[in-house]
Parts: structure tokens; C-alpha cells; sequence
């Protein structure tokens, strides 16, 4: 699907309901800072028409992968991943944060906190921070997981779990837009000294041509003064992107 110039015709994105990233609109748009970003991006390559598919978490890589749709919304960057899909340049570097229960009866500030109090964690099913959650000895049998974000933050208001882990970014706008005054967000004290993890958009491993196009693009783009701007207005900072601004390499064509 969409392979070689085909994608020049008509390019079907993919993403999740996840503020501030993308979020979708009452008209079937949607709007956030990697919709923007996309949505930037093929207009500039000349797309002729962009259908904008919303999906859950769990079908993203799959569905990209087998040709359902053409491109995905940014995700983090894995070895595991990139056998299933090939990514883009970074698009921004994020870190991750809990969603637990105002006052944060807990103490809950990292994943080790989490493993010493033998607390409960909520995930989205397929979300990366299972295996920080994990490394860090949170036990498999306290995290429960979920199809969405609004089911995982349920569960922690509800007393099914103790936090919700995801980006602290996401964590925040999910919470300043929903007024949920029962629910508080805390960034993640770093477990294990390391850089932030980086998202990339993401593709079937055949369409070479649109990831190289694509790439092409955030190469002068992503780091300008018009990209930061347009982060900007979606809550992302100089923290999110000058990680991943002077980025030069692709992994996909090592």
C-alpha cells in the first residue's frame, strides 16, 4: 500500500487520542503536535490527500507494518520496534512521569519506588515504559494493562492502580485539559542515568521511498524556528527538541 510514488497520490496517517501529541476533533480532524508536524511535513512534500485514521496503541505498528494505512504517529524508538516497522528521524525526546491520586499518598517519584512499596502501575498495552518499569524491578504481576490512556487513568482514580506511567508531557496536558483535581502529575526521577528516550514516526519496512522523502524534510525542519514555534503552541519546549535538533544519522539505512 502506498509503496514508491503511490504515496504521493494519497497518504494515510495513523494515531492515537493522546494530548498534546494528537488529539481528534468533532469535524473527523485532528489536531497536536505530531499531527501539526506530519500534516506539515507531506503537504510540503506535495501529498495530494492525507486521510487522518484514528486507531488504538496496540494496532499502530501492526497496522502500519501490514499496509492497513501508510504512516504512523511518532512513537518511541526501539530495537524491538524496528523489526517491525522503520522509523524516521527523531522527532523529540521525552521523559517519562506518573499519573497518581492527589498528594501522592505513595511517594511515588521513580519506577524503583514503585518495586520497593510493591505498588500497582497501569500501562497502556504495548507502551514502552513496561520495560523501564520492569528493569528497574517493578514485578509483572503489579502492572495491569489497558487499551487506552482514559481506561489506564480510571483505574488510578478508581483504586485499581497506584500511578499511571507515561511521558511526564502527556501526563501534564492530559491533566490541565480534563480539570481532573483528584489526579496530579510527577516526573519520573531518572532510575538508571541516561539520555531521554526519542520518538520517531513510523513505516512499513518497503515504503522507502516516503520514510526517505519524510526524512528529508525534518532534516531542515525539525530545530527551526517555525518547527519550535508550532511545538510551542502544543506545550513542547527546547527540552523535547534540542536532543534530537542536531541529529543526523538514520538507523534505517545503516
Amino acid at each position: 500500500m502506498n509503496c514508491r510514488s503511490e504515496w504521493r497520490n494519497r497518504v494515510v496517517f495513523a494515531y492515537i487520542d493522546e494530548p498534546p501529541f494528537a488529539t481528534p476533533l468533532s469535524d473527523g480532524a485532528a489536531a497536536g503536535c505530531d499531527v501539526d508536524l506530519a500534516l506539515a511535513g507531506l503537504r510540503a512534500l506535495g501529498v495530494r490527500e492525507v486521510e487522518l485514521r484514528l486507531t488504538t496503541f496496540a494496532e499502530l505498528l501492526p497496522g502500519v507494518a501490514s499496509g492497513r494505512w501508510t504512516m504512523n504517529t511518532p512513537v518511541f524508538v526501539s530495537a524491538e520496534r524496528q523489526g517491525i516497522v522503520s522509523f524516521s528521524r527523531p522527532v523529540w525526546a521525552l521523559g517519562d512521569g506518573f499519573v497518581v491520586p492527589a498528594g501522592n499518598p505513595n511517594g511515588i517519584t521513580s519506577y524503583r519506588t514503585i518495586a520497593e512499596g510493591r505498588h500497582t502501575l497501569a500501562l497502556v498495552g504495548g507502551q514502552i515504559q513496561r520495560n523501564s518499569a520492569l528493569a528497574a524491578g517493578v514485578a509483572a504481576q503489579h502492572i495491569i494493562e489497558f487499551s487506552t490512556q482514559h481506561e489506564a487513568l480510571q483505574a488510578v482514580r478508581g483504586g485499581l492502580a497506584d500511578a499511571y506511567a507515561s511521558t511526564a508531557l502527556g501526563n501534564r496536558t492530559v491533566l490541565e485539559r480534563s480539570g481532573q483535581g483528584e489526579l496530579m502529575s510527577v516526573d519520573a526521577q531518572d532510575d538508571f542515568p541516561r539520555s531521554p528516550p526519542i520518538g520517531a514516526f513510523s513505516f512499513a519496512h518497503e515504503n522507502i521511498d516516503l520514510r526517505r522523502a519524510f526524512d528529508e524534510f525534518l532534516a531542515g525542519y525539525v530545530g527551526s524556528i517555525e518547527h519550535r514555534e508550532r511545538m510551542l503552541r502544543n506545550g513542547l519546549t527546547r527540552n523535547e527538541i534540542d536532543p534530537i535538533a542536531s541529529w543526523s544519522s538514520t538507523a534505517n539505512d545503516a
